[in-house]
């Protein structure tokens, strides 16, 4: 990336989306199109309703979280995600410390594509491909995968009207989605009397391509060009999606992943983003049809970026970088440097 940073937009609002002609065989309307590529464009982030996502895969999925989270400590760190060599399973509250951030008290419970044991990259030794890693919890995989399934696929439909609004053929993104490390977060906020906001503390943008979100209270908040925070209205029957550092890329800045964080509150909550990637191995470059012969940007290699990212994040793969196991890829970015930035970097992924 060039050493300028675009001028993030003055935006007062969120807009809020009907996405019901995604659906449609020929495809979304003209105005569902050109909406969410202005949305893009201006704020970089949207809430979308009439998306597809049932109501009843939503609940399943939460109600299984809600199990999982429900059970005692030593439970739940049988499936520690330390165990795993590409990054599944459970997240316990202080494992993941972020640049100029105290550690947030949640805890979470990762997931992706769950690929077989005998997956060539797996076997290979990939750091985000393979199998998922599976509490011994009735029915959790078949509602967590339902719903990761079907908001991918409300990803890739967004991800192909943005092209269309800018321009370009869908198999321009799309081609580049076959076996994607997008990653499924279920995250709990337990109850916390002595939760205390600071501004600024937890402010990043996301690493993939796109983010889709189903909170289950109010706190994420957006910053605009002077540097305020925009809250993000809550509704239930919404998905709230967030441009990320891949989409800016590929765009040429177009579309800007824009600085966001989670307000800390004391009431318990859940929180479920699916961050929308791309193949490990795709080169994300600004599409020349969009670049007028300059790029802004450097080719960022996608899953090196990801990694790299979560590698920084995460105290088991800290300690492994240390100890020498794991390193980091060449030209590894620092956490957050890529985005509509603030000088307050740090994370609440």
């Amino acid at each position: 990336m060039t050493d300028t940073q675009r001028t993030a937009v003055d935006f007062e609002s969120i807009p809020v989306i009907d996405v019901s002609s995604l659906a449609e065989p020929d495809g979304p309307s003209d105005e569902c199109i050109e909406r969410l590529g202005t949305a893009a464009r201006e704020v970089g982030f949207l809430l979308v309703v009439n998306h597809g996502v049932s109501d009843e895969t939503f609940r399943s999925m939460h109600h299984a979280a809600q199990r999982f989270f429900d059970q005692p400590e030593s439970v739940k760190r049988e499936v520690y995600i330390g165990n795993s060599t590409n990054h599944r399973g459970y997240v316990p509250i202080g494992e993941e410390v972020f640049a100029g951030a105290t550690p947030d008290l949640k805890e979470a419970y990762d997931l992706s594509i769950d690929l077989p044991a005998d997956h060539s990259g797996y076997l290979a030794g990939n750091p985000l491909l393979g199998p998922n890693q599976w509490p011994d919890l009735q029915g959790f995989p078949e509602a967590v995968m339902t719903y990761y399934d079907e908001v991918f696929g409300l990803g890739s439909k967004l991800l192909a009207a943005f092209a269309r609004y800018l321009g370009v053929e869908p198999a321009a993104f799309l081609g580049s989605v076959t076996e994607p490390p997008s990653q499924l977060r279920l995250i709990h906020y337990p109850y916390n009397p002595d939760a205390e906001d600071r501004p600024g503390i937890g402010a990043h943008t996301d690493y993939e391509a796109l983010t889709l979100l189903k909170p289950t209270a109010p706190g994420l908040e957006v910053m605009n060009g002077r540097g305020e925070w925009i809250e993000v209205p809550y509704r239930d029957d919404a998905i709230v999606v967030n441009i990320g550092d891949l989409l800016e890329v590929w765009t040429n800045g177009a579309f800007v992943a824009t600085s966001h964080r989670v307000r800390k509150v004391s009431e318990e909550r859940y929180s479920y983003p699916l961050f929308f990637n791309v193949d490990y191995d795709t080169v994300v470059a600004p599409l020349p049809a969009l670049t007028d012969g300059t790029p802004a940007y450097e080719p960022l290699h996608a899953g090196e970026h990801l990694f790299a990212q979560t590698a920084q994040s995460f105290a088991y793969l800290r300690q492994r970088i240390e100890s020498g196991e794991l390193a980091l890829p060449e030209g590894a970015r620092p956490l957050y440097s890529l985005g509509r930035e603030t000088s307050l970097v740090g994370g609440a992924r």
